[in-house]
């Protein structure tokens, strides 16, 4: 009897072992230690830190903050890569997108807003959807006013899921932790890539989301026609070191993401911030000695960065930044037109007495 129970017990164990193997199929690809990577067809994803994941290869870079009640995104890549995005943040969590937060309006950050909105759903009540339930059925689109303008604008018209819905027009915009996943301040620098930037800061997980104002795979993409300065993109840059924690000299502490590029820390921004910074004087130097935009392009002024931040000169080359850098500074420097006075009249000779 003991051997027919024990033969039981054994063949059980046996007829069970591939059902334990697929569960841990399934499971395991949800899991991913911090500094860890895998790929997932084109696209890598990394884990930045606790239930925050970056994902490379789609345009520019997207944050991933998984939490029990949904996904938060910052950012959308390229339109033709959302399949393969979805495909990514599925082996993350099972659990819908419910906000899609644009740093820009660039097309590789916006550019899979509406397929990935229309996968997701919002976290709503009654007190919010009202009569109009469909209106939680997609994910929302946040980010600063000028994108909504900006993709209202466009031609051909944007799909309406594809839009911000909750837009801002102040410094910084607070988001709860509870419908976001964590205490998530949006923070507007004025004037730096555009005057339409948004920085992301999870301030739980103390990840900082740059967006276009801080990458580290070229020069500063600064759009003048669209608001952007280079003076403002410096100011952007020690906002960043601002408002991040250093653990040990700017080493460490607050990880910061780039709109394109490798996780960074302070130090890394630093580094930025200073190239910038010695660029912009060197423009400004030529500006103030009435050089012409020839002139400036023609001296070199980032050769010695080239080998750092040329390294996609096809797409963006340092001449267009010293044009954009140039174009910002001499627009602050022209005087102002001012209507001319009006010639004095000579006063009247006086008359003689009679």
């Amino acid at each position: 009897m003991r051997a027919l129970v024990a033969f039981a017990l054994v063949t059980a164990a046996l007829a069970a072992t591939p059902v334990l193997r697929a569960q841990q199929t399934q499971t395991a690809p949800r899991t991913l230690p911090p500094g860890q990577a895998r790929m997932v067809g084109p696209i890598k994803i990394l884990n930045v830190r606790n239930n925050v994941y970056l994902l490379e290869g789609a345009g520019g870079n997207i944050i991933v903050l998984a939490f029990p009640e949904g996904v938060t995104l910052v950012d959308a890549g390229n339109e033709s890569m959302t399949t393969q995005v979805l495909a990514a943040i599925k082996t993350i969590t099972d659990k819908p997108i419910t906000y899609i937060i644009n740093t820009s309006v660039r097309p590789d950050h916006i550019g899979g807003n509406a397929k990935l909105a229309e996968s997701g759903r919002q976290i709503t009540g009654g007190n919010v959807t009202g009569n109009d339930p469909d209106l939680a059925q997609t994910a929302e689109v946040i980010a600063h006013e000028q994108v909504l303008n900006r993709m209202i604008a466009m031609q051909p018209p944007l799909p309406s899921n594809a839009i911000p819905e909750t837009t801002y027009h102040t410094a910084t915009l607070k988001l709860s932790t509870f419908y976001h996943g964590d205490a998530i301040e949006l923070v507007h620098p004025p004037a730096a890539p555009t005057d339409g930037d948004t920085m992301v800061w999870f301030r739980q997980n103390d990840v900082i989301a740059t967006g276009d104002v801080f990458t580290t795979t070229n020069y500063p993409v600064i759009d003048v026609d669209r608001g952007g300065s280079i003076n403002g993109e410096v100011d952007a840059l020690n906002h960043i070191l601002d408002i991040g924690f250093p653990e040990f000299r700017l080493e460490n502490g607050t990880l910061i993401v780039p709109g394109h590029g490798r996780i960074c820390d302070l130090a890394d921004v630093a580094y930025y911030r200073d190239m910038v910074t010695i660029l912009r004087d060197r423009v400004q130097d030529m500006v103030k000695k009435g050089s012409t935009l020839d002139q400036v392009k023609a001296a070199r002024l980032t050769r010695d960065y080239d080998p750092y931040f040329a390294k996609n000169a096809s797409t963006y080359s340092p001449d267009m930044f010293i044009e954009a850098a140039y174009r910002s500074l001499a627009a602050k420097a022209a005087p102002s037109a001012r209507p001319a006075a009006p010639a004095k009249q000579p006063a009247p000779a006086p008359k003689k007495a009679s």
